[in-house]
């Protein structure tokens, strides 16, 4: 069972218990929130980050961003326990 959690312009980022740990991620995909948002932190762009993973969207990027703005602390949280592992 899947958990919507945001809708915009046909994508949506969602929380699936068996999908990488439970992680928000990307529309039915393994694409997480936390590793998008460690990709823009060291600098590439949407673009490239667009050209790195096929069949991502503008709206899926603008549908994560959003989510990381609404839920920083949990994506923050996400990426130490990420680096620490």
């Amino acid at each position: 069972m899947s958990l919507e959690v945001l809708r915009k312009n046909n994508s949506w980022i969602q929380k699936t218990p068996d999908v990488s740990g439970g992680d928000a991620c990307v529309r039915n995909t393994r694409i997480t929130v936390w590793g998008l948002v460690e990709w823009k932190k060291l600098g590439l762009s949407d673009l490239e980050i667009m050209n790195r993973i096929p069949g991502l969207s503008s709206a899926d990027l603008e549908a994560a961003w959003e989510y990381y703005v609404k839920y920083r602390e949990e994506i923050e949280q996400t990426i130490r326990e990420n680096v620490e592992a």
